[in-house]
């Protein structure tokens, strides 16, 4: 199915779902009192994943539907599928932490569930207001999520600062879509691509116009990646809000915007990548620079896994620097490999209590070694991995990006990422040091929830045993960048 038919719904019965799923679920916990969040997390997390089985069983024939502002290909599918995994996995992450602090509301799971949806509809859209809604439907439930502890200032603070400089971003996305359109004529992606591309192949001039129209795009959207120089609300949300929703924000709205980014570059604008590669090749650079050295002197975990987070979107930048096939596939492996270790280190932090007190110290993991020697373990794994050190999941993950430079002509940009990999090590490595070379602190409360252990457990042995099973992996990821390309 290939044609324009605005009633061909079924590429978008995974959306369609989501929505009713998530207005019905809203009533039943309205009119439930006394457990409302007990009867609609698990039934959240279940349309996540039934949303999941709907995208891998479904035709991945490029089908564009709604007039052509909305299309499902194998890049859409395989970003969805990432996505729901990730929003289902960090509701369970939550549970605990929302029941001991007392927000165990069941607006936590439906704000996941609604910004999932607004994050399956970015990565399939298709035209720049498709981009526009599916970018707002996912933001609005963000901002409340940041401020979900609204009785701790730190939560407000994080959600205002998210909402502020949110809403700058988006204006500045917007001004730059209206940009475009007004120099080029056309919304959809397709109809840009093929005017770009020129009706005897060659490649035809954007304009001084448009081309400020995508500058403004690309700064949109660099927010949304917390990309250099659009990084500063970061640090702050990441400290601020509710642990959780700290892991939410690091997994599955970064795989969107990723997604979103790749897609808005290598489709329409895809014949004039000269025009853009200097742009991600400058965020690329000092996103990996500021994430290797502003971590450095963080002491609260949180605030390093942000600025770790900056650093790996400028990895995965690498890749799209590239502008070919080779370097879709290894963004696409990448950001798989990174929502996974990301989530496994945030299932440890959960687990970082002390007579009930959630700790987020880097010194608290002192001796962790010898008063927990398993979650030390499943920690080491996800530092040495993040840090990018073979034969771990993460080593991988860096390889594919760097090779696709190289291939690309880019190797300057690849020695850049090795070196700022090289620098970024060292923050990795303190903590496995602390955790296994210092005088033990006083030890963390045995965990009480077993999704938690499950979950690190499960995140530490995919980041173990990827170099045993990776051609699923690779190849859903071949596929699905070959459906990005023109």
């Amino acid at each position: 199915m290939s044609n324009d038919d605005g009633f061909a719904i079924v590429p978008a019965l995974p959306e369609i779902f989501l929505l009713f799923a998530g207005m019905a679920l809203l009533v039943v916990g309205s009119m439930r009192q006394q457990d409302a969040a007990r009867t609609v997390t698990p039934f959240a997390v279940l349309a996540l994943l039934v949303a999941a089985v709907f995208v891998i069983g479904a035709d991945k024939s490029p089908a564009p539907i709604f007039s052509g502002h909305f299309v499902f290909d194998s890049f859409a599918a395989f970003l969805k599928v990432v996505i729901l995994t990730g929003s289902a996995v960090s509701i369970l992450l939550a549970q605990g932490y929302l029941r001991d602090r007392e927000l165990d509301r069941f607006e936590f799971p439906l704000l996941i569930l609604f910004a999932s949806l607004g994050m399956c509809m970015m990565v399939s859209a298709n035209s720049f207001i498709a981009l526009y809604m599916a970018l707002e439907l996912q933001s609005l439930p963000l901002y409340v999520l940041a401020a979900f502890n609204r009785d701790q200032l730190r939560s407000t603070e994080a959600g205002l600062k998210y909402f502020v400089l949110g809403a700058l971003a988006s204006g500045m996305l917007l001004y730059g879509c209206s940009l475009v359109y007004g120099f080029t004529g056309t919304l959809l992606f397709d109809d840009l691509g093929a005017m770009l591309l020129g009706t005897d192949g060659g490649t035809l001039d954007l304009g001084v116009g448009a081309l400020t129209g995508l500058v403004f795009i690309a700064a949109g959207l660099a927010f949304k990646l917390s990309a250099v120089p659009f990084h500063m609300w970061a640090p702050d949300v990441y400290e601020g809000a509710p642990t959780p929703v700290t892991a939410f924000f690091a997994a599955a709205p970064k795989v969107a915007a990723v997604g979103l980014t790749l897609r808005v570059l290598m489709q329409p604008f895809g014949a004039v990548a000269a025009d853009w590669q200097q742009i991600i090749v400058f965020v690329s650079i000092a996103s990996m620079l500021l994430g290797a050295f502003a971590a450095i002197q963080q002491t609260n975990i949180k605030r390093l896994l942000a600025y770790s987070g900056i650093g790996h979107i400028g990895f995965a930048l690498v890749g799209l620097a590239a502008g070919t096939e080779r370097g879709i596939y290894g963004v696409l492996i990448y950001m798989t490999i990174y929502v996974v270790m990301t989530l496994g280190t945030f299932a440890v932090v959960l687990m970082m209590r002390r007579q009930g007190r959630y700790i987020e110290t880097i010194e608290d993991l002192a001796g962790l070694s010898s008063t927990r020697p398993l979650l030390a373990a499943a920690m080491a794994v996800f530092m040495f991995s993040l840090a990018g050190i073979p034969p771990l999941a993460g080593f991988f993950g860096k390889l594919y990006v760097f090779m696709a430079a190289v291939e690309a002509g880019l190797t300057p940009l690849a020695v850049l990422a090795v070196l700022a990999s090289v620098v970024g090590a060292y923050y990795y490595l303190r903590i496995v040091k602390l955790m296994y070379f210092d005088e033990p602190a006083e030890a963390f409360d045995r965990p009480g929830r077993i999704e938690l252990q499950v979950i690190c457990t499960v995140s530490a042995l995919l980041v173990l045993g990827f170099i045993l099973i990776p051609a699923p992996l690779l190849a859903t990821a071949q596929a699905a960048a070959a459906a990005l390309m023109p």
